[in-house]
């Protein structure tokens, strides 16, 4: 197991802080875990005294049998544990905690939905979106922690702020009557335990005299802290990571942290892994032709090992649908060739873009594998709203049918109208009997229903919408719930179009229960190793394929709608460099010209462009560019049929 140059410096360096900048494929575990090897035989260090820090119990446990494989018995003193898990450890030492003073996620989403109404809340969510919304609000305290900021100063991005302060008050109060300490109390407690109490700072840090942290460019302040505190006076802090890769700014981490390291320690060394053995040398330098429009990054050329072979495909598609299409085409050759489903995966940025593949995935019966659990689209209040309309219009009167559209859009119909079991027309006529402008609601109701009873799905949602009055219902439902109707509209978008191709009301059902079925199946098995690799591209990092591709590289989806400042998208851009460099061999990139009726624009992040350039200058900068032919742009003519001829040209 030879060592390159770079390598060999690194693993060699003796005493003292040092930061290794480990790009994609470059080795990095191999490097700290002979790191240690070379602690351990060339300097007598024992292995009780280092300490190995990654962000990831799996991460962890590869770097613990890595370690041993190379090192042997020697290494099994070595501490390897997660920034929460060590920092747990240390408070559990201190404060003799138990397990039962852990905030689990439902007692913290019990808690925060108890305290909304107390601080005059007025952004409470509803059922339907209860948990996504707890779960942003939780992720927004945490934030203020893992910056290490006081509430007093703390922004925050979505919420009013006076009343975001509050909660945050009355949450950390709250907790201090219950004895529970949440996921971030782990660094922040840990953080002061080591400012207010020194001696027991001394007693850690000289029982981890060498620390080692992997993926440094993810830390965010708090871990940053403790862990400078844990090396002191000694700083033995050997820290491995890529800068070009830190994409979780939502948990506190950011690129600047690496920055500061050499500024805080002005005389560490600083080494560069320049050799990227993972990828072809067409994938490493579009990647790098890409992250290179970031301005906060370390700048770095790097080499790869591996020849050029493929080159990077730009595919443009009409829509998701036949995006899943194309995958699914290229998907079939790449197993005719003898590529394993395995070793293939499609990435994309959220898992709302993953929904056109998986469906298409399961009708054609191609197994696959999700990391992360992906929603069913058909439980949302506003399919399960069409699903309702559906059955009535079927005959089945079943009175959570009728509860579920009474007043959508409002017809004033009371719940005290629908009794028992069964609601039919008649019993609603009964009740309001006396009130002539009520039963013309029924009668439009029961009408409408027959309207749509024979119709195709697609044309009976399309009358829902705009001859029921549906869409008015979401835009005053948005305002009223002070929730994003452009959201909303996605939704019954996505539902509309996916209904296109079912001739029957039935066949849509038939379709929507397999859905669920087998979505269930997969959410169960998502550990399972045997399918293509569905996932985020948070999800891939760390990750390696033969093949690789990004679906929907338009604007709003990467980068993501919500990112707006010069940060958020450089975030984005990280984002999508590590997307691209999962692949080994092959990489294909797709984006939409229209998704939910709306037409789409390509991604600036997978265009060559200026700094100065807006996204439609650097789309037309493709067709003009003469540089090597690395990456390839083309649209098919058999799936966007056009005057001329598909275009390719080389896009780096």
């Amino acid at each position: 197991m030879s060592l390159n140059h770079a390598q060999t410096e690194a693993v060699a360096h003796n005493e003292g802080p040092c930061m290794v900048l480990a790009g994609p494929g470059s080795g990095k575990t191999l490097t700290i875990a002979k790191r240690i090897e070379y602690l351990i035989m060339k300097y007598k260090v024992r292995p009780e005294e280092i300490l190995v820090i990654t962000f990831t119990k799996y991460a962890a446990q590869e770097m613990k049998e890595r370690t041993r494989r190379i090192c042997g018995p020697s290494s099994y003193a070595v501490t390897f544990g997660t920034f929460h898990g060590i920092y747990y450890g240390i408070l559990k030492w201190a404060y003799r905690l138990e397990p039962s003073n852990l905030l689990t996620d439902e007692e913290k989403y019990r808690m925060l939905r108890t305290l909304l109404p107390k601080v005059g809340w007025d952004q409470e969510p509803e059922t339907d979106e209860e948990k996504d919304y707890l779960q942003e609000l939780a992720a927004e305290i945490g934030n203020v922690k893992n910056n290490c900021m006081a509430i007093e100063a703390y922004e925050p991005v979505k919420y009013t702020t006076e009343k975001f302060r509050a909660l945050y008050k009355d949450y950390e109060e709250e907790k201090k009557k219950c004895r529970k300490i949440d996921f971030e109390d782990m660094l922040i407690q840990c953080r002061d335990l080591f400012f207010n109490y020194p001696d027991i700072l001394k007693k850690w840090q000289d029982k981890f005299r060498y620390i080692l942290v992997d993926e440094f460019q993810d830390v965010n302040q708090a871990q940053y802290d403790v862990v400078r505190m844990l090396a002191e006076p000694q700083n033995n802090l050997f820290v491995v990571g890529d800068d070009d890769q830190s994409v979780y700014g939502f948990r506190g981490a950011k690129p600047g942290i690496m920055m500061e390291f050499m500024k805080d320690y002005p005389k560490a060394k600083r080494v560069l892994l320049d050799i990227n053995y993972r990828s072809s040398a067409y994938i490493v330098n579009g990647a790098l032709r890409v992250i290179g429009n970031n301005k906060i990054r370390f700048e770095k050329k790097i080499e790869a090992f591996q020849k050029a072979d493929e080159t990077v495909h730009v595919q443009e598609v009409k829509d998701p649908v036949q995006e899943a299409e194309y995958v699914l085409g290229k998907i079939k050759e790449c197993q005719e060739k003898g590529i394993a489903y395995t070793d293939i995966a499609v990435l994309y940025r959220t898992n709302v873009d993953a929904r056109a593949m998986s469906e298409l995935m399961m009708e054609y019966q191609i197994p696959f594998v999700m990391k992360e659990h992906l929603n069913n689209i058909y439980e949302h209040f506003i399919a399960q709203d069409i699903s309702s309309y559906f059955h009535l219009s079927q005959g089945e009167y079943s009175r959570k049918y009728f509860l579920q559209i009474a007043n959508r859009p409002n017809r004033f119909f009371s719940r005290d109208s629908m009794k028992g079991g069964t609601v039919t027309y008649d019993s609603l006529r009964e009740y309001y009997r006396d009130k002539n402008w009520m039963t013309d609601r029924v009668d439009q109701l029961e009408w409408d229903m027959k309207m749509i009873k024979d119709k195709t799905p697609y044309a009976a949602i399309q009358y829902i919408r705009k001859h029921m009055g549906y869409d008015e219902f979401l835009k005053d439902y948005a305002a009223y719930r002070k929730i994003s109707v452009e959201d909303l509209f996605a939704v019954l978008e996505e539902i509309w179009q996916n209904s296109k191709g079912y001739r029957t009301i039935g066949d849509w059902f038939g379709h929507v229960e397999r859905y669920g079925e087998i979505l269930k199946e997969q959410n169960c098995k998502k550990n399972a190793a045997e399918g293509v690799n569905l996932m985020t591209m948070h999800a891939a990092k760390g990750l390696e394929f033969d093949t690789v591709f990004v679906i929907e590289a338009d604007e709003g989806s990467s980068p993501y709608k919500k990112a707006v400042t010069d940060e958020e998208i450089e975030e984005e851009r990280r984002l999508f460099y590590v997307a691209m460099t999962r692949a080994k061999r092959k990489l294909i990139i797709s984006y939409v010209k229209e998704k939910n009726g709306k037409d789409m624009t390509p991604s600036r992040l997978c265009l060559n462009y200026s700094s100065t350039s807006d996204s439609s200058n650097s789309w037309e900068s493709i067709h003009s560019s003469k540089a090597s032919a690395a990456i390839s742009y083309s649209s098919s003519s058999s799936m966007l049929p056009r005057s001329g001829s598909p275009s390719s040209v080389s896009l780096y």
